[in-house]
């Protein structure tokens, strides 16, 4: 199996520029590629999933165990010639300071997968080589089999560095990247690519991989990646097989407003014998005819206009609702089911309104991070008493004065650090800040299903 683990030594070292490039460049020799994130970032996927024409999965430690990380690896990969997983933070960064805890590092070791570590260059020359050196020995089943040198603006710069690491750490240097501006991404591409920029998308990362090939040695990656195959005890069959459900469809909110979804959610959903119908709460009229909804997450205050213009399809949630319809919704779909939405601009706009309050746009970022949630009640997911575990990522606030369905808890080293009380749930609906990704706990799926049994 081939498959390559693309690590920076911290946040912003440019390991995703490295990794779209070399996804691309991959991809332009024909070879099929499948792309991995670790943690639970939704943005860089959707980028993978741009470039590769199939759709990148998260492999987030705190919410999987190693044998269903695995599983998914093996799934999606069965038919691909290449896997490439992008690392998330610093190698060894992860929950709290335990090396081997939802770290990039310790996913490498679950998947067997060589790693190549991209390094900032700038003003380093041999100093490199110390860097690079303790990110070897600070674990060493953790297979770094390459270098990558970003930031750097001469060959000559880059020769330094690569005959210091070679020399010091026995590490082959694979290649480097100038600095250039061209290729950041800004804002305006996060979630779904509105259609008239997929030209200059395409063409962007086509000239990313094109300035890839010419510092860094694709070829050398391929020979590398070859790696020792992966088994999974995990397995599904018998879970599929016990709570299969016919001639039911679940209607999912997808748009440029809400496309924040783990894969493996959905596709769980379609194993299970379900119709996947995608809706727009932006451009629809009304919710598909269905017995289940999901509202991910994504950006409705960006879209809070159009989402506060289009009352026929608020108007045809709330209904479903009003019949009981099971209606799970997450994050941005949070935001959506309140009564109102208050943008950064003060502009007020009508949301749904199953759950009394207004989501509030804020300045910082309100809650970042792994945490998760103790039932005060039974809900669509659980019953009281029950844990999910997720992540939440948001910049805003849902004040309400509607009592909470959660106990939620971010923990480190065994201890609570923080507590709060999130979530809301009212007759079949269930809306919360909290991303879950149903693999952690299929209870959740199988009581989400039985409310659209009744």
């Amino acid at each position: 199996m081939k498959k390559i683990l693309i690590a920076g030594t911290s946040s912003g070292v440019g390991k995703t520029t490295i990794s779209l490039g070399i996804m691309q460049a991959l991809s332009k020799r024909k070879m099929k590629v499948q792309s991995y994130k670790v943690g639970p970032d939704y943005i860089d996927p959707s980028y993978h999933t741009f470039i590769t024409g199939r759709h990148s999965r998260n492999l987030d430690s705190y919410m999987l165990d190693d044998e269903k990380i695995k599983y998914i690896v093996n799934k999606s990969s069965s038919d691909a010639d290449i896997s490439v997983i992008e690392g998330v933070m610093g190698l060894y960064d992860g929950f709290g300071i335990d090396l081997d805890d939802c770290t990039s590092s310790y996913t490498s070791k679950i998947l067997k997968a060589p790693v190549i570590l991209v390094i900032n260059g700038k003003a380093m020359a041999a100093s490199s080589a110390a860097m690079v050196l303790g990110y070897k020995e600070i674990d060493k089943d953790v297979n770094i089999k390459g270098v990558i040198v970003n930031n750097v603006k001469t060959k000559r710069h880059y020769e330094i560095i690569k005959s210091a690491v070679e020399k010091y750490c026995d590490v082959e240097v694979l290649g480097y990247f100038p600095p250039n501006s061209e290729f950041s991404l800004d804002s305006r591409h996060l979630g779904l690519i509105p259609s008239v920029e997929l030209d200059s998308l395409n063409e962007k990362f086509n000239n990313l991989a094109s300035e890839i090939e010419k510092y860094i040695d694709i070829d050398r990656i391929i020979e590398i990646s070859e790696s020792e195959d992966i088994k999974s005890d995990f397995n599904l069959d018998e879970f599929i097989k016990t709570n299969r459900v016919f001639k039911k469809k679940v209607a999912v909110a997808y748009d440029k407003a809400f496309n924040f979804y783990y894969r493996e959610n959905i596709e769980l959903l379609e194993q299970l014998g379900l119709d996947i119908e995608y809706f727009s709460p932006l451009e629809d009229s009304q919710v598909p005819k269905c017995e289940y909804i999901y509202i991910g997450g994504g950006f409705p205050e960006i879209f809070a206009k159009n989402l506060h213009n289009n009352k026929s399809m608020r108007n045809s949630i709330l209904e479903a609702h009003n019949k009981k319809i099971p209606i799970y919704a997450e994050c941005g779909g949070l935001m959506y089911l309140g009564e109102r939405l208050l943008d950064t601009d003060d502009k007020n706009y009508d949301m749904i309104g199953i759950f009394r309050g207004t989501s509030r746009m804020t300045s910082s970022l309100k809650r970042f991070g792994y945490c998760y949630g103790v039932a005060k009640k039974d809900t669509i997911l659980s019953k009281k008493g029950d844990i999910i575990k997720g992540h939440e990522f948001h910049h805003s606030v849902f004040e309400s004065d509607e009592n909470c369905a959660y106990t939620m808890r971010k923990e480190r080293e065994g201890k609570v650090v923080d507590e709060w009380d999130g979530g809301y749930s009212k007759e079949n609906t269930l809306a919360t800040y909290l991303h879950t990704h149903f693999f952690n706990n299929l209870e959740c799926l199988v009581n989400f299903l039985e409310r659209g049994k009744e």
